[in-house]
């Protein structure tokens, strides 16, 4: 671990982290950190929705992209927000 640390140590913050995950090509097209982020919280009760919701993850992205599915969460649960701010989905190089 020393030696990666070391390896590491030119690299500064999350610029600096991108630029060490690039230079090593370690994914495929381009990294990059999102800029922010999104949560929906759920009381107790609601657990086992929650965790049908999981589950069917992969099913219902068949139907619709991520991106649909969030932006119909903010507008389901009155979330204010900017569509600039919604990320977007990032390609390949």
């Amino acid at each position: 671990m020393q030696a990666q640390a070391a390896e590491y140590s030119g690299y500064a913050g999350p610029a600096g982290s991108s630029g060490f995950i690039n230079d090593r090509r370690w994914v495929a097209g381009r990294f990059s950190w999102q800029e922010g982020f999104g949560a929906f919280s759920y009381s107790h009760s609601q657990l086992n929705t929650v965790i049908r919701y999981i589950q069917n993850q992969q099913e219902r992205h068949r139907r619709k992209s991520f991106n649909e599915e969030y932006i119909e969460l903010l507008k389901r649960f009155n979330v204010p927000h900017d569509q600039r701010y919604i990320f977007q989905p990032v390609e390949p190089d």
